[in-house]
């Protein structure tokens, strides 16, 4: 498409070339094309005409605007083919002046059309601009060659002095990017020698510190090992004295006067606070040295912190009452009992300690939505300074305060409490107001789990104390289709042997072969190894047996045992090895 013509020429000889040329740089210069694109359109049309014309076409050139006024276009036409005239030298310079060369050849004729983009501030299509081109063009008269040579040569000195000028620039760019680069060289090499020198004493730093840490951790192990000798040397003096003590004041023992028994009393009574302080220390020992692992199993928090209530009763002062609140219905929760109870125990001790009127309130909420615990130790004591907030859990701070005379302590409680939350995997925190009252949280991780869920074929219960197999079959026969009862060991090998349950209840403590002794056959038994068992004892275990066995056994103290925990260990033993469908 020709779009708005300007101007028509033919292009029959070498003459038609220059004029072509000449009209060329003009129609260019009148469009609003800059001097430099005035000079590559004439050039480019000028190499195209001289193609056509060496390869005696004679050729129809329309010099015109694009239809949006967005470029000058140079359309040649002719009648025959050119085959290859897309690769010649002169059409490929044209194609190199201007944005569009396009060749088309067909049907006997052939085409080329270049095209060039002008300004975006040009407006070439104006009203009647179009027309006054046209109009100029035709009235104008064409130079000789000599002329347009001249034209030529001017135009190629101008280039020159363009380019010189381009040279002149870019050698002086050069120049300043080498200077540039060498001030780039030095600072680099100044910056690497300093990082060198900077990362020297990085390492030397690294290496200062670790030595540090290896003397601080030298130094942390051989306190706590100090901690632990000390607690363990003075643990059997202490409890020989209070064992005398005791001897002494028992009524079968020979008679006291009043002021002898006062004076055992007061032995007996401050040997007791003694050996509590260095139980404590041994267990802040135990806790810092790594020693102390989680024993997870199913516990009824209200029942554990209705038995902690009644000990810790007889240390409330007159005029604080010691209350305990549960979510009603809340099911056994798995976490560590001894653990739980001595976090709990702590920090309703401390409340106790500095609480002269109202009331110090244990309650206990289960988020079964998102497995939390939260158990909270509110009183209404004296407070804690918010400058001694932070201080509290610092071994051996106690703050100061005019009830911290009278009791005692060893500033030990809420650095164990908070170790053994660590322990368990949640937190504790302390908020805190002198004069109103503080409150202590805690936070432990610890899914609710359904009593409800297990449904049992026959399950074995093994213990020597009628009593505990009458309340454990009272528990079972809910969930169980059968219950059966061993009183020893022998017994409960032939049972087990003869018609294997589907949850064996055991008792570590019952005539040989023990508990013990069972477990240990069934284990290496291949019929009974997957057996579920439920493991439920008072006897005090060595936590790594208590690891090795809770792959395959729910391990119970008969201490913390209610139905609902019995119930629930039934169901973790079930799944524990796969379980069984009654």
């Amino acid at each position: 498409m020709i779009g708005h013509e300007v101007l028509r020429l033919v292009l029959a000889e070498e003459r038609d070339v220059f004029v072509a040329r000449q009209r060329g740089r003009e129609v260019a210069a009148a469009v609003g094309l800059e001097n430099q694109d005035q000079v590559r359109v004439a050039t480019a049309v000028s190499e195209l005409g001289r193609e056509l014309v060496l390869r005696g076409r004679r050729a129809e050139l329309v010099l015109s605007l694009a239809s949006g006024g967005s470029a000058l276009l140079v359309t040649a036409r002719w009648t025959g083919e050119l085959p290859g005239l897309e690769h010649t030298e002169g059409v490929r310079a044209a194609g190199r002046l201007t944005d569009r060369c396009e060749v088309v050849q067909g049907d006997g004729v052939g085409t080329v059309v270049l095209g060039k983009r002008l300004p975006a501030t040009t407006d070439p299509l104006r009203p009647g601009v179009v027309e006054q081109l046209r109009e100029r063009f035709r009235s104008t008269t064409t130079a000789s060659a000599l002329d347009e040579l001249r034209t030529q040569n001017q135009e190629l000195l101008d280039t020159l002095e363009v380019l010189q000028a381009r040279q002149e620039a870019l050698e002086h760019a050069n120049a300043e990017l080498e200077e540039t680069n060498r001030g780039v060289m030095a600072l680099h090499a100044e910056l690497s020698g300093e990082l060198e020198e900077t990362n020297r004493g990085v390492v030397a730093l690294y290496a200062e510190l670790d030595e540090k840490t290896e003397q601080l951790r030298e130094v942390s192990e051989s306190k706590t090992r100090f901690w632990a000798n000390v607690s363990h040397e003075l643990r059997t003096p202490i409890n020989s004295v209070v064992g005398l003590a005791r001897l002494l004041l028992d009524p079968r023992s020979e008679a006291l006067g009043a002021e002898q028994r006062l004076q055992v009393e007061m032995i007996r009574d401050s040997g007791s606070v003694l050996l509590a302080l260095v139980n404590e220390l041994l267990d802040v020992a135990k806790a810092e040295s790594g020693r102390m692992e989680p024993q997870w199993a199913p516990v009824d928090v209200g029942a554990q912190l209705a038995h902690l209530r009644a000990s810790l009763l007889p240390l409330a002062p007159a005029g604080v009452a010691l209350r305990v609140d549960v979510q009603p219905g809340m099911p056994p929760v798995s976490t560590d009992p001894g653990m739980l109870n001595g976090i709990v125990r702590n920090l309703a001790t401390n409340a106790l300690k500095f609480t002269t009127a109202g009331e110090v309130r244990v309650s206990a909420v289960l988020d079964a939505e998102v497995g939390l615990l939260r158990v909270t130790v509110a009183d209404t004591g004296i407070g804690i300074p918010a400058d001694q907030l932070s201080r509290v859990f610092e071994e051996f701070h106690q703050v100061p305060g005019p009830l911290q005379v009278g009791a005692a302590g060893t500033g030990l409680g809420l650095p164990l409490a908070r170790r053994l939350t660590e322990i368990l995997g949640g937190g504790l925190t302390l908020s805190s107001e002198v004069g109103v009252g503080t409150t202590a949280t805690l936070e432990l991780p610890a899914a609710g789990q359904d009593p409800a869920a297990p449904r049992l074929g026959k399950v074995l219960v093994v213990d020597d104390d009628p009593a505990f197999r009458a309340l454990a079959r009272r528990v079972l026969v809910a969930v169980a289709e059968q219950v059966e009862e061993a009183a020893d060991g022998p017994t409960t090998v032939r049972m087990l042997h003869a018609a294997p349950p589907d949850l064996l209840v055991l008792d570590l403590n019952i005539p040989p072969p023990d508990g013990w002794a069972v477990l240990a056959g069934m284990r290496a038994d291949p019929v009974l190894a997957r057996l579920p068992v439920v493991v439920v004892t008072a006897a005090a275990l060595d936590p790594a047996w208590i690891t090795e066995v809770a792959e395959t056994a729910v391990v119970l103290s008969k201490s913390d045992l209610t139905p609902a925990v019995l119930l629930t260990a039934a169901a973790d033993a079930a799944a524990l090895l796969g379980g069984t469908d009654g």
